[in-house]
């Protein structure tokens, strides 16, 4: 029987376990990425290890995300970064640099090597082919240590791309399409591998776009072969030696199929506030803009924007509208300035921002109230954008020019103009002076690590207790987001403060969340938040694990769990249950008194477990889904503590 791309790599990094239908696997990472909203408690963890340098073949640290400087946190943090890079030996890209995703895919990426990153985007990497996964900070600061990387043995979904697309539809427009099969829940533990003869006609930064977005769905990760257009991109990245060629075999066998005819798609979008909301733009017709964001890891290659310079030739952006752009690397910035695309951006109005994460994560850019703002990047969850009542749509670059050039949403197809054609530069201008590269090892012992006042150290847990005796602290609906938990935007700065930052949690829902859970914990009660489908999608932010955990919370009862959100509550020690009847979830209200008696003992037999709800008077089942190591770190009050 042949093997798909996904069982090549799993096979050849292997150290645990067998490859097997619900079976936990452990394989070697052999790079790492971390960004700076995730990676200053990374590293403090990595810190708490006591180890003198990193284990793997390849880490770097990223400052992509909270550039903006207002207070001295985020400073202090990338102070703090540069610090423990030159400790570890690890590489640092600095501020202004890019958005991880893109230069990792630029500078660092190798076909069949395996990449995990705190970053749900990290999968943007399989566009090379790798095996590229999004992961709490903990588990990418155990495989610094050398430790392998826990996973489900995954199902690989094979996905058909035939054909070619039609003029003016992108690959963005082609992972809206596959939001709209396979939406944003129920996708737990699969991967999708990409296939097909449309593969010849799309390059690697528009795979990446793919690859990017399949996070949405909720998949472990996306996985593109490595083929001649690898090479060729590669090539052009300076980096040919890094090439390789990893193709699933011919009879290799699939766990599902899709097929996509790529001529057949038009230009999409996602409607608020939901990834999956997926309308084609004719369908949603020409309502006004106000705002229109074109960047993120997403959207922000040399092609994208390049299409979207010469879309923009000659014209100006609508009066009611607000055009910004952010590259998303510097490489990008300068190829396209070298190139002249530049100057038609700016000429058309448009506002040019910094090479980072920016709007997309909230923290500015925020649109008028009451306004429709489209973006580009990969997410509209509800108040991202900072702006509460403002209405975001996700949207390909194409449509995004087209509509800020007649300030309401446009199919670009109805411009009447010819797509420009944008031909990839044989060899891109690369300048790597902004990434710091690791000292000598003898050089490292000597390097102080720059600590600011809004940085301590990691909290542990305490071992599970032997029966619990909570409070329902909050019930919350289906597809809660770790941006409703904790919330990004201007509220990350205080990441590597975890009591200033557990202020916050569950502020976008109840702004009294953290009095009440404040309450309970200091009366010797645990708090238990109670939910629906699909909790903790989005950013792999193990904040909304580890800040809930210092408030106190020992167990989360929900219908189901997204996969790296359940993989961070066990590693701080927090018990993800499961309603084994989903109508239990109805009867449950906030301010109940549930317990759960002999829970340590039960967990340590297997046994099924009760849950009574003292204030109602009735119990009911629920059901857990933990290894034997999940086991023994829930026990042990997470994974710190279990070292």
């Amino acid at each position: 029987m042949g093997k798909t791309i996904t069982e090549k790599i799993i096979n050849a990094h292997m150290e645990s376990g067998k490859y097997l239908p619900g079976e936990e696997i452990g394989i070697r990472i052999d790079q790492t990425l971390t960004q700076d909203a995730t990676g200053t408690m990374a590293y403090l963890q990595f810190e708490s290890m006591n180890l003198p340098e990193i284990r793997t073949n390849l880490s770097v640290s990223y400052i992509d995300h909270n550039t903006i400087q207002i207070g001295f946190e985020n400073a202090d943090d990338h102070r703090y970064l540069q610090s423990v890079a030159r400790r570890f030996g690890i590489h640092l890209s600095r501020a202004g640099n890019g958005i991880c995703h893109q230069v990792h895919l630029e500078r660092f990426g190798k076909p069949g090597e395996t990449l995990i990153g705190s970053d749900s985007h990290t999968p943007t990497a399989g566009a090379l082919g790798m095996l590229a996964i999004g992961a709490g900070g903990l588990d990418v600061a155990l495989a610094m240590a050398g430790k392998p990387f826990y996973l489900q043995s995954p199902k690989v979904f094979r996905i058909n791309l035939l054909g070619k697309l039609s003029p003016w539809v992108s690959a963005k427009d082609i992972i809206l399409k596959i939001l709209s099969i396979f939406t944003t829940k129920g996708n737990v533990g699969r991967i999708f591998e990409y296939g097909g003869d449309g593969l010849l006609s799309l390059s690697v930064p528009e795979r990446a776009t793919i690859a990017n977005m399949g996070a949405e769905c909720g998949v472990t990760t996306s996985v593109f072969p490595s083929d001649d257009m690898t090479r060729r991109f590669l090539k052009a990245q300076d980096r040919g030696k890094d090439w390789s060629p990893l193709q699933a075999d011919l009879d290799a066998v699939y766990d599902g199929e899709t097929t996509i005819e790529l001529s057949h798609l038009e230009p999409l979008a996602a409607r608020p506030h939901s990834p999956d909301h997926i309308s084609s733009v004719r369908e949603i017709g020409p309502i006004p803009v106000q705002q229109i964001c074109i960047g993120s890891c997403t959207n922000s290659s040399y092609k994208d924007l390049a299409t979207i310079a010469e879309i923009l030739r000659g014209k100006t952006v609508h009066a009611d509208v607000s055009l910004i752009i952010a590259p998303g690397s510097r490489q990008v910035l300068e190829n396209i300035i070298r190139d002249g695309y530049l100057t038609h951006i700016i000429a058309s109005g448009a506002r040019i921002m910094e090479n980072a994460c920016g709007f997309c994560i909230g923290n500015s850019q925020s649109p008028p109230s009451k306004s429709v703002s489209l973006r580009t990047s990969n997410r509209n969850f509800f108040g991202r954008s900072g702006t509460r009542d403002a209405d975001i749509y996700l949207v390909s670059p194409e449509t995004a020019v087209a509509s800020a050039l007649t300030g309401r949403l446009t199919d670009p197809r109805d411009l009447g103009a010819t797509l420009p054609f944008i031909s990839f530069p044989k060899k891109y201008h690369v300048d790597d002076g902004m990434i710091l590269r690791p000292l000598e090892t003898e050089e490292r012992g000597k390097v102080e690590i720059v600590r600011g006042p809004n940085i301590g150290a990691p909290p542990r847990n305490n071992p599970l207790p032997d029966d619990i005796d909570g409070e329902v602290t909050i019930k919350v609906g289906d597809k809660i987001t770790t941006d409703h938990i904790i919330p990004a935007g201007a509220r990350m700065k205080y990441r590597s403060n975890i009591s200033r930052y557990s202020q916050y949690v569950f502020e976008p829902l109840d702004r009294h969340f953290y009095k009440r859970a404040l309450q309970i914990r200091d009366s010797g009660r645990q708090n238990i938040i109670i939910a629906g489908q699909s909790y903790g999608q989005g950013s792999s932010r193990e904040h909304a694990a580890l800040c809930p955990m210092f408030l106190g919370v020992k167990v989360v009862i929900a219908k189901t769990f997204e996969r790296i959100h359940a993989a961070n509550l066990i590693n701080f020690g927090i018990l993800p249950l499961i309603f084994q009847n989903g109508e239990d979830y109805e009867k449950i209200n906030s301010g109940d008194l549930l317990q759960i008696p002999g829970i340590r003992d039960a967990l340590k037999r297997c046994a099924p477990l009760q849950v009574s709800n003292i204030t109602s008077g009735s119990a009911f089942p629920v059901v857990y889904e933990l290894t034997d190591r999940q086991q023994k770190l829930i026990l042990a009050g997470g994974a710190l503590n279990a070292q």
